[in-house]
């Protein structure tokens, strides 16, 4: 396989969708040799779940079918691939190639797991699409890579991404999760501004992914959820376990994950005409690999000495599944046999060379060491040609630096070098303070390869006999060949137990997030900043001084805020000045929502949440010139998909509706949305300066009003970023600003007379809103108290206590 290494992207979709709005989807992670299946019907014409499925995989390729199927109105996928995805590759292949009866057996085949475990016979009638889509990408990636995908070696899942909470692209956006809205403006050094990249302290490439993915779709079992959170508690109880076990992670390759590749994809057979540079490269990762795994497994009992008193399930399971796995100590020993003991991963270039071509213990193979003595003598030879130089040219500070791009170079200090460089250096780059160059004797041969007249492949060199590079390279890729031919037996009993491989790169990806990631960012903040999160099925959602987890670490001064939504008080009307505060506050409640539903701490006195099985958003006025859509449009067309697709269990958060077009036709939008969500059990926060949604309140027993503080001095706005019970009308506050803006006192005055008169009216009528609904407002409110105590976990005598008070406030009419 080839190394996709870094965090560049190693998932290939396929993507096939019918006339009735399915699409099926199969993911294919190289890296991690995971085949994440998902079909479901689009109910979006902009494709909004399709996008949200792409954003969170974010494929290298995108494999589609020629012809549309699209149903009425809707683009169509490969179209949509064009538009959206320009920069992915995207491949076009046969219709032929989405056979479902092919993925179908394809799956049995390669499942790491039992097929009746899947539930195939199930999933063939049902999900025929997912199935076709496999067929092709795994067509696509055995030709393309050239390996065949070992039997049992795949770990596949079924509509994975509708296990966790759906958060659609636009609201990853908003939200500020992965990117900061405005990172054009704030440049590179700002990352920090989204969650992800606040929370990017791991320590291997598997866990920064896993972090993303579980960002992108937080979890929705409440027992993995808890799992992890008392996990935290014994971290951070525990400090030597915390520090032990961050100690220990550190043992292991940050490319851990990366080793599966090698495993669970065999190499395609070659002829020996074509054993060249690029099958040496692959023989180079694969005992690349070999050697990555021997030192995960050698740092296997140190993990286990440090979980070995772990009380928490999470932990405790670790040990259980992994460091009393003999399975492990098996492939350590069959791995010793061969493998030398004092060969180590390392990440500097020529000692990484060094390491691989001396991995397999000598004397096994006759030819393998005589390209070791040759590659022994060409690397001495490139030591004394430096040594040699230093003396004749008076370059005592030469060094010899390495890359595997081009071999040996040299690297002269600029201030050595009197005058001009002798004319016997070549090539000859400045880069920095120094001077990179080479010789006719050390500089690497250009190389052609051609095709003789028998249809051999033959490699001629350029070069002069005395290049040494070439020679280096030469010997050390005959090396790796041989190399890899000595552990053909090797890598069979590997494969044998692939499965097992895989459990270890997921445990250690996931110790990476909650150590290296939660853990570690809860103990840089100050003692109880972020606390334990608790879940309820059907209770509500209160969130007590809770705090921005973006913002907070850039404003020391950060005002706390709360929240409380139930299913008899589940919206919550937030009104206020422009910049009092009310999108920082809609985005806050989110990130928190986010956090707890990964298993983290939040940044709150005191948290509960219902598990959200979705988040929608509706932010920002743009317009959006891809899609031809002006900021209306692009307003309705968000709280479209948002009506469309929202449950019971969503998270609803809008701001500012209907300001883009007539304020008539804006309030009366606003207005009938509240009353269509109203009638959902769905949490709602809806964010708007339009004073007269505060009605709603009046007339529906569960709306909340709430208004964020702003004082009134010498005719200028003193921000508190405070939120406070009910509304409260900041007189003409639209007029302050535009008079601060410098609109002429005239305009203002004008302006004045015309919303006093407004507001006249709308006084009135709230009034005998007022009237005629407070007796069934009171009504609900005492039952919305009654419901609360019966979800409280409070002694016998303070829920009395409780009632008592509830009574009392009733006769008295202060409900």
């Amino acid at each position: 396989m080839e190394d996709e290494g870094g965090e560049r992207s190693s998932i290939v979709i396929g993507l096939i969708e019918n006339r009735a709005k399915e699409v099926g989807v199969a993911a294919f992670d190289l890296r991690s040799a995971s085949l994440h299946l998902s079909q479901y019907i689009e109910t979006s014409s902009s494709y909004q779940n399709t996008k949200t499925l792409l954003h969170f995989y974010d494929p290298m390729v995108i494999i589609v079918t020629p012809n549309k199927l699209a149903p009425d109105g809707m683009v169509g996928v490969s179209e949509l691939v064009d538009r959206f995805y320009a920069k992915v590759k995207k491949v076009v292949m046969g219709r032929g190639c989405f056979d479902d009866t092919k993925g179908a057996v394809l799956i049995k085949n390669l499942a790491a797991k039992e097929p009746s475990a899947l539930g195939l016979d199930t999933y063939y009638k049902q999900y025929y699409l997912c199935l076709a889509a496999t067929a092709a990408t795994i067509k696509w990636t055995e030709a393309e890579k050239g390996v065949i995908v070992t039997n049992h070696s795949l770990l596949v899942t079924f509509n994975g991404s509708f296990d966790h909470m759906n958060i659609d692209a636009t609201s990853v956006q908003n939200l500020e999760i992965i990117e900061p809205l405005h990172s054009t403006l704030w440049g590179t050094s700002n990352k920090k501004r989204s969650l992800f990249h606040m929370l990017k302290t791991t320590k291997t490439i598997g866990g920064t992914r896993l972090l993303r993915a579980n960002l992108l779709q937080p979890l929705k079992d409440i027992e993995t959820i808890n799992a992890r959170l008392d996990c935290l508690d014994e971290l951070m109880s525990n400090e030597q376990l915390f520090f032990g076990l961050s100690q220990v992670l550190r043992k292991f390759p940050k490319e851990t994950d990366r080793v599966l590749c090698h495993f669970c994809f065999k190499p395609k057979k070659v002829t020996n005409g074509v054993l060249g540079i690029d099958y040496a490269r692959r023989s180079q990762m694969l005992i690349s690999s070999i050697i990555l795994l021997k030192t995960a497994l050698d740092a296997l009992p140190l993990l286990s000495k440090a979980l070995k008193d772990a009380k928490s399930f999470l932990l405790e399971n670790v040990y259980k599944s992994i460091c009393e796995n003999e399975k492990y100590a098996s492939i350590r020993k069959r791995i010793g046999e061969v493998i030398d003991e004092d060969v180590l991963h390392a990440r500097v270039p020529f000692v990484a060379r060094t390491q691989q071509c001396f991995a397999v213990k000598a004397g096994i193979d006759g030819l393998l060491d005589i390209a070791r003595r040759s590659f022994c003598d060409t690397s001495e030879a490139i030591h004394n040609l430096a040594t040699k130089y230093r003396e004749d040219f008076k370059l005592p500070n030469l060094k010899l630096p390495f890359n595997s791009r081009q071999g040996f170079y040299f690297s002269i200090p600029q201030k050595d070098i009197q005058g001009k460089l002798p004319s016997k250096f070549i090539q000859v780059l400045k880069h920095g303070n120094n001077i990179h160059c080479s010789t006719l004797e050390l500089a690497s041969s250009s190389i052609s390869n051609v095709v003789d007249a028998s249809g051999t492949l033959v490699t001629f060199e350029r070069s002069i006999s005395e290049e040494l590079n070439v020679r280096n390279k030469s010997a050390a890729a005959e090396c790796y060949i041989r190399t890899e031919v000595c552990l053909e037996a090797l890598l069979d009993a590997i494969r044998e137990d692939v499965s097992v491989l895989t459990l270890l790169a997921e445990v250690l990806c996931l110790l990476d997030m909650i150590v290296n990631s939660f853990a570690h960012t809860i103990s840089t903040k100050p003692v109880d900043r972020y606390t334990r999160p608790e879940f309820t099925d059907n209770g509500p959602m209160a969130i007590d001084a809770g705090r921005h987890p973006i913002l907070e670490s850039i404003h020391n001064d950060f005002i706390p805020n709360n929240i409380f939504l139930s299913e008899a008080s589940n919206m919550v009307i937030v009104m206020g000045p422009n910049m009092s505060g009310k999108s920082t506050y809609l985005q806050q409640v989110c990130l928190t929502v986010i956090l707890a539903q990964i298993g983290c701490y939040v940044p709150a006195r005191f948290s509960t949440f219902r598990v959200v099985d979705r988040i929608f958003t509706r932010m920002g006025t743009v317009d959006n010139l891809e899609s031809n859509s002006s900021t209306f449009m692009t307003e309705m067309r968000e709280t479209a998909f948002v009506i469309q697709n929202v449950s019971r269990r969503s998270l609803i958060v809008m701001d500012e509706l209907g300001r883009a077009t007539s304020s008539s036709d804006g309030f009366a939008i606003a207005w009938s949305c509240c009353e269509y969500l109203l009638s959902l059990k769905a949490y709602t926060i809806f964010a708007t300066h339009m004073e007269n949604l505060s009605e709603l309140a009046t007339i529906y027993p569960n709306v909340k009003i709430l208004h964020f503080h702003v004082d009134i001095r010498n005719n200028r706005l003193d921000f508190k970023f405070e939120l406070k019970d009910g509304p409260r009308y900041v007189p003409h506050y639209g007029l302050l600003l535009a008079e601060v803006a410098g609109l002429p006192s005239s305009v203002i005055e004008t302006a004045r007379s015309i919303t006093s008169r407004i507001t006249e009216k709308e006084v009135k009528r709230m009034e005998v809103n007022y009237l005629q609904y407070h007796p069934i407002q009171t009504a609900y409110r005492v039952a919305q108290r009654l419901i609360c105590l019966k979800y409280s976990s409070q002694d016998e005598d303070s829920i009395r206590q409780a009632l008592q008070d509830l009574k009392e406030q009733y006769i008295d009419g202060r409900l």
